[in-house]
């Protein structure tokens, strides 16, 4: 008799995760709650739906999701195998053809012979092997009764939250690190601007163009001012409030109109939080806008500022390397946005690793624990061990993988943790496969 185990959730990660456990020969119930209770960002009942327009980002292995998205070609990814047969011309990135790219994958999962798909809303964790893969508007019952499992304030359920910002990208001939009125130990790097900098920057800000904001998400602004509202309420305001200069200035110098602060990110001091920049403006006009702030004219963003409905589980702590919940004692994964990985394909990596570790957990072999060189190690480990009490949903990028520790060109490191973590996953993998 076949091992039974539970898929909750149809997304990409869910999909992912059914197939590789089906493709492995366990029994997978996959639940699925659409099409008779449909949530309020999707717009079929279709598995795996890309509710944006969004492709599935770079394949350049210059980028950290396109090494990413290799790394799990060498797992055999479901998912990414899907969007190269449907994939559409888009440059250098990996665009698929969206009705094309889901049916198909509904097709599969559901004429899967180890697969039973079910529509219905599930309203409590059974006490079953499972993987949780509900996405960030998962419904209020099973949210409710995941919550048995953490602190009250592990479940989050608005993301707001600024860019972050590479440092290396960071122009430090312009900006300089200093804490208001010197109280710690310098551990904010400031960005300061003269009055004219600053009318050219707070006139872009008010006239960029925004997302979307759909009725069920309007109830983050009540918490949390987007930095463009602050802004049209007057044009000092912001200097009032995130721009304030007072107890910023350098010795010798005039104190500066205005202060942009960021804010260290990561342990290593690789990424870099743009302090009171929430906001809901277009991936496109951050970049455009905030290039405009001195001392971020090339500035490389890690994570755009987002502010959406967004349930995720404070992970850290919580989850292990392998999404798996550590003080369950029956087998119980998350996967996708719940977790706290932000983007499609980061949310597809985390259905695989589940459910490759879920396999593993079950057959009683060591459990699979990528190295921190590669992307999938990185994620992984970002999930389980960031700082738990500044934790955000978070893109993969290469602040998050360690240093290479020697000497290289600044232009060429790209490349050379690109090849690092490919060889890495490829080692790693190959050494699995032997056992």
């Amino acid at each position: 008799m076949k091992q039974k185990i539970n898929v909750i959730g149809a997304g990409l990660a869910g999909s992912e995760a059914a197939y590789q456990l089906a493709k492995r020969d366990y029994e997978v119930h996959l639940y699925e709650m659409r099409p008779k209770v449909m949530s309020k960002a999707h717009h079929t009942s279709h598995f795996a739906e890309l509710v944006c327009s969004n492709s599935l980002r770079s394949n350049l292995l210059t980028q950290a999701v396109g090494v990413l998205k290799e790394e799990m070609r060498m797992m055999d990814s479901f998912i990414v195998k899907m969007a190269e047969t449907y994939q559409v011309p888009a440059g250098g990135a990996l665009a698929v053809d969206r009705d094309a790219f889901s049916f198909a994958i509904t097709k599969t999962l559901t004429s899967h012979p180890n697969i039973t798909v079910i529509h219905e809303e599930v309203k409590k964790i059974p006490n079953e092997p499972t993987i949780i893969a509900t996405g960030p508007l998962s419904g209020e019952a099973l949210v409710k009764d995941l919550g048995r499992y953490f602190d009250d304030d592990h479940l989050w359920f608005y993301d707001a939250a600024a860019p972050i910002i590479e440092a290396d990208s960071i122009n430090m001939a312009i900006c300089y690190r200093k804490s208001r009125y010197d109280k710690g130990t310098a551990d904010y790097i400031n960005c300061p601007m003269n009055k004219e900098e600053y009318d050219r920057f707070y006139e872009a800000l008010i006239q960029a163009e925004c997302t979307e904001i759909k009725d069920f998400e309007l109830k983050v602004f009540e918490a949390c001012m987007p930095a463009e509202e602050m802004a049209r309420r007057g044009k000092e305001t912001l200097l009032y409030g995130p721009l304030k200069p007072v107890g910023l200035e350098q010795e010798g110098k005039l104190r500066p109109h205005a202060v942009v602060q960021l804010r260290q990110d990561d342990i290593r001091g690789s990424m870099y939080n743009m302090v009171g920049f929430q906001t809901h403006l277009k991936h496109l006009e951050q970049k455009r806008v905030f290039r405009l702030i001195p001392g971020l004219e090339n500035a490389e963003f890690l994570r755009y500022g987002v502010m959406h409905r967004n349930t995720f589980v404070k992970s850290p702590g919580v989850l292990d390397p392998r999404f798996r919940i550590k003080q369950e004692s029956t087998p119980l994964y998350l996967a996708g946005q719940i977790t706290g990985v932000e983007g499609y394909v980061e949310s597809s990596l985390s259905g695989l690793v589940a459910a490759l570790n879920m396999d593993r957990e079950l057959a009683d072999k060591q459990a699979l624990i990528f190295p921190l060189e590669t992307m999938t190690g990185a994620l992984s480990d970002y999930v389980a061990h960031a700082n738990k009490d500044n934790f955000q949903p978070m893109h993969i990028n290469f602040g998050l993988v360690p240093a290479l520790g020697y000497k290289h060109k600044k232009k060429e490191r790209k490349a050379l943790v690109s090849e690092r973590a490919l060889q890495a996953m490829k080692l790693f993998w190959e050494a699995q496969n032997e056992q």
